[in-house]
């Protein structure tokens, strides 16, 4: 059997910051219907520490051990262009594609996290009840095509009602994570479905 090893982006870097990445990646996929295929999830703090351990998680794979990569595109991806090519392409990036690896072992998250959390509204809703302003949020209907500065901007307008449950990057975001519908998700974010297909099939 596969063993798969996700290697994904942000987390923090304190023990309780650990915790709540973890549990939040554990309860997501979990709810995606992964309990017997489960990936072992590995917390990459900063963007390129990630694609650094992911990097010598290749080199020194062993049998049976599949290492998967999973950050944020950051910015909308050209129509054409593959998640190593926009990686490679995007000018902060410039990440060259480790031999061995497919186009099957990087994924994105597009634009960011929080474009899959506004996928599903109703969950939001719930989550932050009577504080939450609806109206706040545009219904966009190509939500991978919505920059990263107006997704967490409509996010930010959206709570802003809330005090300190408003939402905060790192605060709020693995807690979100646990409570998003993953079927939801999967089908306004393409992103979101090639991965849990590619973690269902490996």
């Amino acid at each position: 059997m596969v063993r798969i090893q996700l290697y994904i982006e942000g987390g923090g870097d304190s023990d309780e910051q650990d915790t709540q990445f973890r549990r939040g990646w554990r309860r997501f996929f979990e709810n995606a219907g992964l309990r017997g295929r489960m990936p072992a999830v590995f917390r990459g703090g900063g963007r390129g520490s990630t694609f650094d351990d992911f990097q010598t998680a290749v080199l020194q794979k062993k049998a049976g051990e599949l290492p998967l990569l999973l950050v944020d595109s950051e910015d909308v991806p050209t129509a054409d262009h593959s998640a190593w090519t926009h990686l490679q392409t995007r000018k902060e990036d410039g990440w060259e594609q480790p031999s061995g690896t497919g186009d099957n072992d990087v994924f994105l998250m597009v634009v960011c996290m929080e474009t899959w959390f506004i996928a599903d509204r109703e969950s939001l809703r719930r989550f932050f009840g009577q504080c939450w302003r609806d109206n706040a949020l545009p219904k966009w209907h190509q939500l991978e095509e919505i920059s990263k500065e107006k997704v967490q901007a409509a996010l930010d307008h959206a709570t802003a009602a809330c005090g300190r449950r408003r939402y905060a990057k790192g605060k709020r975001s693995f807690t979100l994570l646990e409570n998003i519908d993953p079927a939801v998700v999967e089908s306004k974010c393409p992103s979101a479905k090639r991965l849990l297909e590619r973690l269902r099939n490996p």
